[in-house]
């Protein structure tokens, strides 16, 4: 059985998940599954107002990860200024832009989250670093 010492991440402490972004370890538990004794970080997500449970064991090959460092973020926001390429391309080429769209919003949504837990402030003001930061480039 695994001692609180033991853990990577203690309740009260944010996290990053993979598939779901910044949640916040809300308890360690005990849980039986098929017979066996599994021990679980409980994790919720408010912007997906949803509960996940994650076997403490497998928590960094599943991603579960601690908030980055500032100076992860910074580097992040430098690449952000960096100048985009302008292509001219056929419409096939437009719906791929489309939707890497998508993922860029996704992608947008998921480091403004993660900016604002780290920075201490809401998701728009982190969304206003974002942009600017991509302002600058332009």
């Amino acid at each position: 059985m695994i001692t609180k010492s033991e853990l990577d991440f203690k309740v009260g402490d944010s996290v990053v998940y993979p598939a779901h972004g910044v949640g916040a370890v809300v308890g360690v538990e005990t849980q039986d599954v098929a017979g066996l004794s599994l021990e679980v970080y409980v994790i919720t997500f408010d912007h997906e107002k949803m509960t996940l449970r994650v076997p403490t064991k497998k928590a960094k090959t599943a991603g579960l990860r601690s908030l980055a460092a500032t100076n992860v973020v910074s580097q992040a926001l430098t690449t952000l200024k960096g100048r985009a390429r302008v292509k001219r391309t056929m419409w096939s080429r437009r719906a791929q832009d489309y939707s890497e769209r998508q993922l860029y919003e996704s992608a947008l949504d998921r480091m403004a989250r993660e900016v604002a837990a780290i920075e201490r402030i809401d998701r728009e003001a982190a969304i206003g670093i974002l942009h600017k930061s991509l302002q600058k480039a332009a």
